[in-house]
């Protein structure tokens, strides 16, 4: 198997608890919304030391979260193996989005300086409010102080560039900005 440089695991979910008898299991997505998930009917989870490709074959959703059922997976104990794996795909099977639009794997790691040259920190988390995300970004080394902020990830207002390339947020933001 050649790997592409540019392919990048992409977490969607974690498998969670059996439910009933017929091998359907919790999913708990990280997409939103949730049931994005579903796009991919083709998810990777490493079982042991292998890489095996789980194929969803039917699914529900549920007040408390989605249940799926995996192809080959139709009683409790086999599907009781996959209980607490991560989900992935392939970045490659993603679609690709619109030039200024950003996954929120692509945004971690990413250095948020304001528009006064301070460096704020790094991208650590992603939170979901409702009515907008929010970064997290916390302090590094270089950093100005070692305060985490919370930055709301409001495009125009806030953010006013992402640059994959040099892996740079610029943010109108100032460092005295309480939460």
């Amino acid at each position: 198997m050649g790997h592409g440089d540019d392919s990048t695991k992409v977490v969607l979910g974690k498998i969670g608890k059996v439910h009933g008898i017929k091998g359907w299991l919790r999913l708990n997505s990280f997409t939103a919304p949730p049931e994005n998930i579903l796009d991919y009917p083709q998810l990777s989870a490493t079982i042991g030391q292998n890489v095996q490709v789980l194929e969803v074959d039917d699914s529900k959703q549920q007040p408390n979260g989605l249940l799926v059922h995996f192809t080959g997976y139709d009683v409790p104990e086999t599907a009781r193996v996959l209980t607490g794996l991560e989900v992935w795909v392939d970045s490659s099977a993603l679609p690709a989005l619109e030039a200024d639009t950003y996954y929120w794997h692509e945004l971690m790691g990413m250095a948020v300086s304001n528009e006064q040259g301070q460096l704020l920190g790094e991208v650590s988390d992603m939170l979901e409010t409702g009515a907008n995300d929010v970064m997290v970004v916390s302090a590094t080394e270089r950093s100005i102080d070692d305060r985490e902020r919370l930055i709301p990830y409001l495009k125009d207002a806030v953010i006013k560039s992402v640059d994959r390339e040099s892996k740079a947020i610029l943010v109108d933001w100032d460092a005295s900005y309480l939460e």
